[in-house]
């Protein structure tokens, strides 16, 4: 699979959103950044979520902190669908 990166800097400037906010992000982990030759780039996999989180922070005033639990109680109701599923489809092999 290719991963097509994307210079910090441009899509900043582009989507107006502070460089600070991407770093803030980086530093809590939420997403990943690559430096080559003095440039830092984020990878294209990941643009859904930082829209997302920018949607959240600009436009629901959400901090940081907020945006990580979010995110976090997202995967985790994610995780216990699946398992849900895969009860589900258990029971209905059982009583078919």
């Amino acid at each position: 699979m290719q991963t097509n990166l994307i210079i910090v800097k441009e899509y900043c400037s582009k989507c107006e959103v502070e460089s600070t906010f991407i770093e803030i992000l980086y530093e809590e982990g939420l997403i990943d950044i690559i430096e080559e030759e003095q440039e830092r780039f984020l990878l294209d996999s990941q643009l859904k979520d930082i829209e997302r989180y920018c949607r959240w922070y600009y436009d629901l005033s959400i901090n940081v902190e907020g945006i990580d639990v979010i995110r976090h109680l997202l995967q985790r109701m994610q995780a216990l669908q699946a398992e849900v599923d895969v009860l589900q489809q258990k029971l209905h092999f059982l009583t078919s």
